[in-house]
C-alpha cells in the first residue's frame, strides 16, 4: 500500500552494525600491516605468494561472509528478492576471493612443504568446500525457481544454522592459520612478546570480536527482518501454486 508506514529500524541495531563494519575494516588494515611490515608484502610469482592467502581469507571468508549474513538485518525495507540477490552475491564474491587458497598449494610446492597435514588446513578446506555447497544449495532453494514452499520451509532452519556454523569455522581456521604462520616464522622469539607476535595476536582478537558482534546481531529475534505486506501475499500465492492449497483454506 502506497501510504503504508515504513517500519522503523529497531533501537541499537544501527550501532551494532556500525561496530561490526569498523571491526571488519580494522581487521583488513591490521592484516595488511602485518603482512606488509613483517612478512615482506604481497606477490604472486615470488616467495611472497603465500602472503596473499591470509589477506584474502580475512577479506572473503570473514569480512564479506559476515556482511552477507547481516544483509537481512540491514536491508529491512527493501524487496525480499533484491535482498536475497545481494546476500547470494556477497557470498559468491567471498568464494571467489577465497579461491586464492591455490596460492598456498603453489607456495608449498615451490618450497617442498607437504600440503593438508595441519589442523589449520583441514579446517580451512572443510570451511571452503562446505561454504561452496551451502551457497549452491541456497541458490537452488531460495533464489532460483523450482523448490516448493514446504521444502523451502523445512530447509530454511538448516540453512541458517549451517551459515552461522560456517562463519564460526572460518574464523577458527583463520586463528589457527595465524598461529601456524607465527610458529613457522618467529618460533624462537614469539614467547618474548615481539611486535610481530603482538600485532598478529591482536588480529586474532579482532577476528573473535567481529565474529561475536555479527553473531549477536544475527541471534537477536527482535532484529529479524519483518516480512513486508506484499511479500506475505506473494508467499501465500507461491504456497498455493506449489502445494495446491487455497489461500483461505484452514491448513494452518
Amino acid at each position: 500500500m502506497d501510504g503504508a508506514a515504513v517500519p522503523a529500524r529497531p533501537s541499537g541495531l544501527s550501532a551494532y552494525v556500525a561496530v561490526s563494519q569498523a571491526l571488519g575494516l580494522t581487521l583488513l588494515l591490521s592484516t595488511g600491516a602485518w603482512l606488509g611490515r613483517y612478512r615482506g608484502g604481497l606477490g604472486w610469482h615470488s616467495a611472497l605468494q603465500i602472503n596473499v592467502h591470509p589477506l584474502c581469507m580475512v577479506l572473503g571468508m570473514v569480512f564479506l561472509q559476515g556482511d552477507a549474513l547481516l544483509v537481512y538485518r540491514v536491508f529491512r525495507n527493501e524487496p525480499k528478492r533484491s535482498t536475497k540477490a545481494l546476500h547470494a552475491l556477497l557470498h559468491g564474491l567471498a568464494l571467489l576471493i577465497a579461491l586464492v587458497v591455490i596460492a598456498v598449494f603453489e607456495s608449498h610446492r615451490a618450497k617442498g612443504i607437504p600440503n593438508m597435514y595441519s589442523l589449520h588446513s583441514w579446517c580451512g578446506m572443510a570451511a571452503f568446500v562446505l561454504y561452496l555447497l551451502q551457497w549452491l544449495l541456497g541458490c537452488g532453494f531460495f533464489l532460483l525457481p523450482g523448490a516448493s514452499f514446504s521444502l523451502r520451509g523445512r530447509y530454511k532452519p538448516q540453512h541458517i544454522f549451517i551459515g552461522i556454523a560456517l562463519f564460526a569455522l572460518s574464523i577458527t581456521s583463520c586463528l589457527l592459520g595465524i598461529t601456524e604462520m607465527l610458529l613457522f616464522n618467529i618460533r624462537d622469539s614469539y614467547s618474548r612478546f615481539v611486535p610481530e607476535g603482538v600485532l598478529a595476536n591482536t588480529l586474532g582478537v579482532l577476528l573473535v570480536a567481529f565474529g561475536l558482534v555479527v553473531s549477536y546481531v544475527l541471534t537477536r529475534d527482535e532484529w529479524k527482518r519483518p516480512p513486508l505486506a506484499e511479500e506475505l501475499a506473494l508467499s501465500m500465492d507461491f504456497k498455493t501454486l506449489t502445494e495446491g492449497e487455497s489461500p483461505d483454506g484452514g491448513s494452518q
